[in-house]
């Protein structure tokens, strides 16, 4: 073969690099190549970073009620809407855009906890299940399959129901409605994998079996739960709405987008608003996260394909 062939077969120095990428690090390089990525990933920011930092240096109390205030339209709505209240005001004349924002803060909190709870418990069950086999991978299994048996507002009134509601239970209860999802993924991953020559070389060189599943087992699941995870936010949040709606999410004088929403059903016709601001605002943020979700969905499938 000539000198010429040979430098032609070999890869370029972005090659190279690609090569010494980890698929995950590739999933999110090929990610943030994608405008909707990037779109929904700031979209996403702006709205923490506004719930995170609005609150604290408004002047105004978002649990204060102003009864002279009441059902100010938002902006540029009807004769009596103000500058100072851009969302409008409750029935109790309390700022929406504040209690919007808290609520946002709260959402977003529980969501991701949750989702953590999830990814912890689902994930470690599921490799320990797929790696172990055997009787241990069919005690969990069957434990996982009763906890899909049970339906979510079961468990939600069962847990917030015989106590008073607070953020640990909710978390509490999220995390433990979807875990099974996590560990199936995580299993599925660990039987593909642990019978690769890499797992095997291991093996021989006398690696514990924790080595195998911390450093090896555990970044070959990342890939396919990346964009589970982001998606699974945007699912709790939608149910943390939904406990709030019906009494059992966060309790007042703490806001919550499922709390304003219910309180703004009885005046639907006249005050729309105290009802769509917070649906409006829940609304823009599922959609940056799905926008992201899909995202990296789309970049782990280019991935493999490359892969193949």
């Amino acid at each position: 073969m000539t000198d010429t062939a040979m430098k032609a077969q070999m890869p370029v120095p972005s090659q190279v690099g690609e090569l010494r990428l980890s698929p995950t690090q590739r999933m999110l390089k090929e990610a943030w190549a994608r405008t909707s990525f990037k779109a929904g990933f700031f979209v996403f920011i702006g709205l923490i970073a506004a719930a995170l930092v609005f609150p604290e240096v408004s002047s105004i109390d978002p649990t204060k009620m102003n009864v002279r205030a009441r059902f100010v339209p938002p902006l540029f709505f009807g004769e009596k809407w103000t500058w100072a209240h851009p969302f409008g005001t409750d029935h109790l004349g309390r700022d929406l855009l504040l209690r919007c924002l808290i609520g946002l803060r709260w959402s977003v909190l529980i969501g991701c906890a949750s989702v953590i709870m999830m990814f912890v418990i689902g994930c470690g069950l599921g490799l320990y299940s797929g790696f172990k086999g055997n009787w241990t991978d069919t005690i969990i299994m069957r434990i996982t399959d009763a906890q899909l048996s049970i339906p979510f507002i079961i468990l939600a009134i069962t847990i917030l129901g015989v106590s008073r509601p607070t953020v640990p239970a909710i978390i509490l209860v999220l995390g433990l409605s979807s875990w099974p999802l996590y560990a199936r993924v995580a299993r599925s991953v660990t039987l593909s994998e642990k019978g690769k020559e890499y797992i095997r070389a291991q093996r021989v060189l006398g690696a514990s079996h924790w080595r195998i599943l911390f450093l090896f087992l555990a970044p070959a699941i990342l890939p396919p739960i990346a964009f589970v995870a982001v998606l699974d936010v945007a699912r709790m949040m939608i149910f943390e709405s939904i406990l709030g709606f019906i009494g059992l999410g966060i309790q007042p004088p703490t806001p919550s987008f499922g709390s304003i929403i219910a309180d703004g059903r009885k005046y639907l016709i006249n005050a729309w608003w105290i009802a769509t601001m917070p649906g409006a605002l829940l609304l823009i943020t599922l959609t940056s996260l799905n926008l992201m979700g899909a995202a990296l969905e789309k970049a782990r499938n280019d991935v493999l394909k490359g892969a193949a």
